[in-house]
């Protein structure tokens, strides 16, 4: 059993790549908890839960091991069959600024090796929010 659960591991994921340039943007935020509202995947969530776990995991962030840490909990608590949806949602973030940082693709890279995100589903997965993102750019 995870100490973690799923929706808290997806939090993380968010709020580390939020973080990773050390500044967590208001369209970040806000894109993080438009997710959190309409993703199936955290129906069974608390929302008031997310102030909490956006503090506890930046804390694990700061300690030594922290992003370490954070992945081994995020690998821990989300079953194999949904970490495309963890990539996805890594990408999600980073790509809500429109300002993707070095900081931020090296993070994107790591995750998906960490979790062996192949490099045909990652591609389609950046390719589908790089368009929706044209789309949004006006």
């Amino acid at each position: 059993m995870s100490t973690i659960s799923p929706e808290t591991a997806l939090i993380y994921v968010m709020v580390t790549v939020s973080a990773s340039d050390d500044e967590m943007t208001d369209t970040e935020l806000t894109r993080m908890t438009g997710i959190v509202g309409y993703l199936p995947a955290f129906r069974a969530y608390n929302v008031e839960r997310l102030r909490t776990d956006t503090q506890t995991c930046i804390q694990l962030l700061q300690s030594e091991e922290g992003l370490d840490a954070v992945l081994g909990l995020i690998e821990e608590a989300v079953p194999e069959t949904h970490y495309d949806l963890v990539y996805a949602l890594a990408c999600e973030v980073a790509a809500s600024d429109s300002n993707l940082t070095q900081e931020e693709l090296r993070l994107l890279e790591m995750i998906r090796h960490y979790l062996d995100v192949d490099r045909l589903t990652a591609a389609a997965i950046e390719r589908g929010i790089a368009a929706r993102q044209k789309m949004f750019a006006g």
